[in-house]
C-alpha cells in the first residue's frame, strides 16, 4: 500500500475542494482524509494501490471546477489511514 501526504496550494478553500476530494478518493477506493489548513492550503492523506494513489494525485492537480491549484507537495507517510476517506476539521 502506498501512503502519501499532500499539501495543495492555490485557490483551494471555499471552492468545494474537500468535498470533491472525498468523492474522488471514495470512487477510487482510496483510504485517508482531507482537511483545510489555517494558511489557506489543503492537506490530504492518500493510501491505496500505487496506481490509484498516483491517479488521485494527478486529479488533485486539477481539483473541482472553481479551484486553481498552484502547487502540490507530496511525501511518503507512515500514518495508518482510517477506513474509508473522510473530511477532517481545519487545523
Amino acid at each position: 500500500m502506498k501512503v502519501r501526504l499532500l499539501r495543495i496550494r492555490g485557490r483551494v478553500q471555499g471552492v468545494w475542494y474537500r468535498g470533491w476530494a472525498v468523492e474522488e478518493a471514495t470512487r477510487r477506493g482510496i483510504r485517508g482524509w482531507v482537511r483545510n489548513r489555517g494558511d489557506g492550503s489543503v492537506e490530504a492523506l492518500l493510501a491505496g494501490e500505487d496506481v490509484k494513489v498516483d491517479d488521485m494525485i494527478l486529479a488533485c492537480r486539477q481539483g473541482p471546477p472553481l479551484a486553481k491549484v498552484d502547487s502540490i507537495s507530496s511525501e511518503a507517510s507512515a500514518e495508518d489511514p482510517p477506513k474509508g476517506f473522510e473530511q477532517r476539521p481545519t487545523t
